[in-house]
């Protein structure tokens, strides 16, 4: 008899639950310390079911840091940021209220544990994707960037702020520590100034610009996700 097709919604939801546990479990526990078994418990299904889902342990929580990445730029773009200081401010502030893309970027091995020594092996960097080049070429010729500066350093620019501002933030009393919102509208501030030439260029063009790097970041984002999950639409 044929085994009956499974119902690919049912499936996906079941895939989130996992996901809602494991990103519980690291939280609290720390990568390492989590394990198949512990995840399974929490999210109320057989150790075996996640097994249906992913292969190993890591692919698990491949998956989950690829949907906080997702929902971290869906957040950017409801934000819509009409300038790359807007960008820069609205993505250092979403990675703020999202403790496990925070942690992957700053390489916190407290929280992701071997999972983030096997991503810095792999030459994981910021947040901004691979369409970000592109997008800083538009600026460019926007007149918007520092033409003295190539779009490595433009990026190794940003990059260091927004990392800097983060990492000072861990060593700080907490007496003296800012308030996510302003830390964000600080990184923007310092690192448009740092790479930016002080002209505005044409508004609308870079506005467009900012959109459509982030659409493509997007369906980056998306495509990467519904490979972890098998899914063929994408995975609300």
């Amino acid at each position: 008899m044929a085994r009956p097709v499974a119902d690919p919604a049912r499936q996906l939801e079941r895939a989130h639950r996992i996901l809602d546990a494991a990103a519980e479990l690291i939280l609290r526990f720390g990568y390492d310390k989590t394990t198949v078994d512990d995840v399974a418990r929490t999210a109320g299904v057989a150790k075996g079911t996640i097994y249906l889902h992913w292969k190993t342990r890591d692919a698990l929580f491949a998956a989950l840091l690829r949907r906080e990445r997702v929902r971290l730029l869906e957040d950017v773009r409801k934000s819509a940021p009409a300038t790359h200081r807007d960008l820069l401010e609205s993505m250092a502030g979403q990675l703020l209220r999202r403790p496990l893309m925070k942690a992957s970027l700053l390489g916190d091995s407290a929280v992701l544990g071997k999972l983030t020594r096997r991503r810095r092996e792999s030459g994981q960097a910021m947040p901004m994707g691979e369409h970000f080049e592109t997008y800083l070429a538009v600026l460019g010729e926007q007149g918007v960037l520092r033409a003295d500066l190539t779009a490595t350093e433009h990026l190794t620019v940003l990059s260091s702020t927004l990392h800097g501002f983060l990492i000072a933030q861990q060593y700080l009393p907490d007496s003296v520590r800012l308030r996510d919102e302003r830390l964000a509208e600080l990184v923007a501030d310092v690192g448009s100034r740092a790479v930016g030439s002080g002209e505005t260029g044409d508004a609308q063009a870079i506005a467009r610009a900012t959109k459509e790097f982030l659409d493509a970041a997007m369906q980056v984002a998306q495509a990467k996700l519904r490979a972890s999950l098998g899914s063929k639409e994408y995975p609300t």
